[in-house]
């Protein structure tokens, strides 16, 4: 299993989504507890000095202002995680719960908190024993950090909130006596440190960057299985072409287009015939030009998570050798909402772009020959048709859900925090979308796989055939009808579980 060590510097998004997968185990560098210890110092010295310090010596947000007696600094810590955890809603997934506690450690490790390195211990050692707390997905505003679900995170540190355990929901308190483990006391700043920052958004970000480029592989892959049932040109994917315009994630796609399809029988048997087709439609032949641009996306994502990975977010900062504990506003979220609503809109062309190419081999008067909605006997069975349905509505809501969270800005804690990035809700409506795409592309898959078969005894290129084969091994040919959505959902898993990833070069 793969060691990712928590040292205060920068996380590779790999390293993340090992660990989000159950994947990696995390290990805390021991040079960490003398990289915090001067931060630490300073805060305890600042509550000693009795001097206003926010967050230290008063209270949050509108409540700034509001002077908190040293001797309840401790006191101040603990109810503001417990007012704070007011999330409601769905629970978030095991896998993003174990994102935000590494990404948290990580944060808290750099040495401009002023926790203790206990609490960055506690969050690795409730990660590595999957003890992992209940977080409810609705809540936060993405500004002051994800506070709601933060506090939820927190809770448990404390002996408070609920964990989940093999799956089983079970009371904090509960679950640390059973463990062996001891709550925490919290002192001055840990509960504020606990909740500001931007990783629950980058946590469900990185995440879904990674299923991404999954889909933006499908995609390529849908493209390349479509062109042979549609009896579609080779020669759009042409390097040449894409030369004259040079963009990444453009000629990457046009390569892999024309990789797949390279010694098919089925394009060879029409390559010269400009009766069958002198242009393909665009959802063919411009595929290259639509999923380059989401992969261009895609790594403009990468390179903002990359830089996120490396950053303190926490409020206030402190900077231990200028013996100065400073409030800024590195916890507000808008470099990641905006990213997040970004790659939301450029998944959504991968799905609106292959809905079109369903739709064209469903379609007996632009099939070039295929049965009308791949059925036998048409009529009595109605094939794949209903399929397409499901492609357009998952499109529609995609259209919808595409709609920038990160313009949405309304204000909280009495005008104090004016303005807030929205970027959890962007990267929660992100995580739909991928689901949607990823069924919408797996209803093509689906679709073209029959269109290619149907074209026997013409012999598809030698990795389209092994694509088919694989997805044969999940899903058997529609002989009669049947309930196809298992078989839609069975494929859009495989597709999210990265196992046609395998196939892009």
């Amino acid at each position: 299993m793969r060691v990712v060590t928590v040292d205060g510097g920068p996380l590779g998004i790999s390293e993340v989504v090992d660990v989000a997968n159950s994947d990696a185990r995390v290990v805390l560098d021991p040079k960490v507890a003398e990289r915090m210890a001067p931060a630490r110092q300073l805060v305890e010295d600042v509550v000693a000095a009795d001097r206003t310090v926010y967050g230290i010596t008063t209270g949050f947000g509108r409540l700034a202002t509001t002077r908190i007696d040293p001797e309840q600094a401790a006191q101040l810590q603990v109810r503001l995680l417990r007012s704070h955890a007011a999330g409601v809603g769905t629970r978030l997934s095991d896998r993003s719960v174990r994102a935000m506690l590494l990404l948290r450690a990580r944060t808290l490790a750099q040495g401009h908190s002023g926790v203790r390195f206990e609490i960055v211990e506690r969050l690795i050692e409730m990660l590595n024993r999957d003890l992992l707390p209940v977080v409810p997905g609705q809540g936060s505003v993405g500004a002051s950090g994800d506070l709601a679900p933060f506090a939820h995170l927190a809770l448990p540190l404390i002996g408070e909130g609920v964990v989940r355990v093999d799956g089983v929901e079970q009371d904090a308190s509960t679950a640390l006596r059973a463990a062996g483990i001891e709550p925490l006391t919290l002192t001055a700043k840990e509960g504020l440190s606990l909740l500001n920052g931007t990783e629950g958004m980058l946590a469900l970000g990185v995440i879904s960057l990674s299923e991404s480029r999954s889909l933006a592989n499908a995609a390529d892959i849908a493209c390349a299985l479509s062109v042979e049932g549609l009896l579609g040109s080779a020669k759009p994917f042409l390097p040449q072409i894409h030369q004259l315009r040079p963009h990444p994630g453009q000629i990457t796609s046009a390569a892999n287009i024309a990789r797949l399809v390279d010694g098919s029988g089925i394009v060879a048997s029409h390559a010269h015939d400009l009766v069958h087709a002198v242009q393909d439609a665009y959802s063919l032949r411009c595929a290259p030009q639509v999923h380059g641009a989401s992969r261009d996306t895609l790594n403009y994502a990468a390179e903002v998570f990359k830089r996120e990975l490396g950053s303190v977010v926490d409020n206030p900062i402190v900077f231990a050798e200028a013996g100065a504990v400073v409030s800024g506003g590195n916890f507000h979220g808008q470099p990641l909402a905006v990213v997040l609503d970004f790659l939301a809109i450029a998944i959504t062309e991968l799905g609106s772009i292959s809905e079109r190419r369903t739709d064209r081999i469903l379609d007996p008067d632009r099939s070039s020959g295929l049965p009308p909605f791949l059925a036998t006997s048409p009529g009595l069975n109605s094939g794949y048709m209903l399929s397409q349905y499901t492609a357009a509505a998952l499109v529609a809501e995609n259209r919808v859900l595409s709609h920038p969270a990160s313009v949405e800005s309304i204000p909280t804690s009495g005008l104090q925090e004016d303005h807030v990035s929205m970027g959890w809700g962007a990267a929660r409506k992100l995580q739909r979308v991928i689901l949607n795409t990823a069924n919408v592309l797996a209803v093509e898959i689906m679709c073209a796989v029959s269109a290619i078969e149907h074209r026997t005894p013409l012999e598809p290129a030698t990795i389209t055939e092994a694509i088919c084969a694989l997805v044969r091994r999940r899903v058997e040919p529609l002989v009669d009808d049947r309930p196809i959505g298992p078989d839609i959902e069975a494929i859009a898993a495989m597709i999210l579980a990265g196992e046609f990833d395998e196939f892009i070069g």
